[in-house]
């Protein structure tokens, strides 16, 4: 007999459906958001808890330092912005590349990918 609970709420599912509507969202504000506030701060919150609901698609199993390590993650990209990666790599007119890496560091937006982990650390399985 399988005793082992299985929820909608923290599967697989959960977190891939997350993911698409999260996706969604973020591609909706970069699209169409010109302001000072959504694009440029709740963009960069909402994109940590995108890249925690895309991994925990694959990480089945708890895992409490996942919210750092997707800090870090997004702190590297900040930095790849800060060294302008994109130009050292040639990938100034390649618009995927601009957008997956970003264009501009900011410490703004690092203080942003904390605000966003920050509830991460608290979701239970």
């Amino acid at each position: 007999m399988n005793t082992k609970n299985t929820t909608f709420i923290g599967s697989r599912w959960f977190y891939a459906i997350c993911f698409i509507g999260l996706f969604i969202v973020e591609t909706l504000i970069a699209l169409f958001v010109r302001d000072a506030f959504i694009r440029p701060y709740m963009g960069d919150v909402l994109v940590v808890i995108l890249i925690y609901c895309f991994a925990r698609i694959f990480i089945t199993e708890p895992l409490r330092g996942l919210p750092l390590w997707i800090f870090l993650f997004a702190c590297c990209i900040e930095a790849f912005q800060y060294f302008q990666i994109i130009t050292v790599l040639g990938l100034q007119d390649c618009t995927l590349a601009k957008v997956v890496l970003g264009t501009s560091f900011s410490w703004w937006d690092i203080v942003c990918y904390a605000v966003g982990c920050v509830p991460l650390f608290f979701i239970k399985k």
